[in-house]
């Protein structure tokens, strides 16, 4: 069997994990890290007094956090917990 990456056939012969599982799993970490980092951007803008980017970035950073839940939700139900 082989196993290709960056948008080839891999499967989980690498990973150990099937590609759907990974994805969503990816999925709720890449949601985690830009509400994180959203914080840093927010403090940024607040700092310098723009109300107009304080606001975009915390209606994203409520997406991402939206996001993460309904990707750990989805994985609580498909890994039996």
């Amino acid at each position: 069997m082989t196993s290709e990456t960056a948008g080839g056939t891999e499967t989980g012969g690498i990973t150990g994990t099937r590609d759907k599982d990974y994805n969503l799993i990816w999925y709720v970490e890449s949601c985690l890290a830009n509400a994180l980092r959203l914080e840093t951007y927010i403090q940024d803008a607040e700092r310098e007094g723009d109300d107009e980017v304080v606001e975009l970035f915390r209606k994203a950073q409520a997406d991402s956090r939206k996001g993460a839940e309904l990707g750990k939700r989805l994985l609580r139900t498909r890994m039996g917990g």
